[in-house]
């Protein structure tokens, strides 16, 4: 790859998505775009056979944006409100970043974070206007790629980890009462695994007309592996397993349909989503012993 640009930085992406095997319907919903003005690539899932989708993306100035969206709220509420994330919050990212004069990675982060807080407000403006569709809301973990560096800016539980070194580190933290329990010390996360309360969270977009993004940054080094995945998935299958399928499989479609297969094996709770993205290239720094992963909080002020 580096070869056709001594400095790019390539991504092969792929997502996919699968009902599991005790919904009825699928309320996940994924996006994988890049952000240019005349978009090249949009990858959504295939609602014919649920088979993973991918490609290969140059990282360039624009960036590139990758969704995880869970729906809930009953009937088709929760697939919509999902669907509308994805469309509202690439619209918002078009509007304000391919418009944007000073391409900086501060102001990338906070035109995502923006997008999302502007994607809430639609959809709870929505539900409100048709009452069919009250009390519906999605989470959604959002990553913008610009250059070498990754933003995730998050709403409910669904994840973002990064595997690097065999190890998957979450960069996220779930928005959920038990990881609420767990910061106070009242559950151990081997007991936040069988906990009852396991799926509830404590936002979602579209419920509430204002939402708190949490905004997070981390560095890419070459070879990094980004996995999003809503909890259809984190909830059976452990970051280890992701991180040995992202170990042992080069193609991002075939991590997907393993883990889709892996979760379902499983039982299949639940709908089940993962978007990947293997970043590469000369552009990038090789990974180093010292490097820091982890769950690292973006202060960002709205004029930055």
């Amino acid at each position: 790859m580096s070869e056709l640009d001594p400095g790019a930085v390539f991504a092969a992406v792929a997502g996919q998505t699968h009902p599991g095997l005790r919904r009825l319907e699928n309320q996940d919903n994924f996006i994988i775009t890049d952000l240019a003005e005349a978009g090249n690539l949009v990858l959504r899932p295939q609602a014919a056979d649920g088979a993973a989708v991918g490609a290969t993306v140059t990282l360039n100035a624009s960036g590139v944006l990758l969704l995880v969206a869970d729906g809930m709220g009953g009937a088709a509420g929760g697939k919509l409100a999902s669907g509308l994330a994805c469309s509202f919050i690439l619209a918002a990212l078009h509007e304000s970043w391919t418009a944007e004069t000073v391409r900086t990675e501060r102001r990338f982060a906070q035109r995502l974070r923006a997008a999302v807080e502007k994607a809430n407000r639609r959809i709870h403006e929505h539900a409100r206007r048709n009452p069919e569709c009250a009390g519906m809301g999605t989470t959604a973990t959002v990553a913008g790629v610009l250059r070498g560096t990754v933003y995730v800016a998050q709403v409910g539980d669904s994840r973002a980890y990064l595997v690097r070194g065999g190890r998957a580190t979450q960069l996220t933290r779930d928005q959920s009462l038990v990881q609420q329990m767990i910061d106070a010390g009242a559950l151990t996360p081997e007991e936040a695994e069988r906990s009852a309360h396991g799926n509830l969270i404590l936002q979602a977009l579209g419920v509430e007309p204002a939402v708190a993004v949490e905004l997070t940054s981390q560095e890419l080094r070459r070879g990094d592996v980004i996995v999003l995945c809503s909890d259809g998935l984190h909830r059976v299958v452990r970051a280890e397993e992701i991180a040995n399928a992202v170990a042992r499989l080069a193609e991002p479609e075939a991590v997907c349909a393993e883990l889709v297969a892996l979760a379902n094996d499983r039982g299949g709770p639940d709908n089940v989503t993962i978007v990947i993205a293997r970043v590469d290239g000369a552009g990038l720094d090789a990974p180093q012993p010292s490097d820091d992963v982890s769950h690292r909080p973006l202060a960002l002020a709205d004029d930055d």
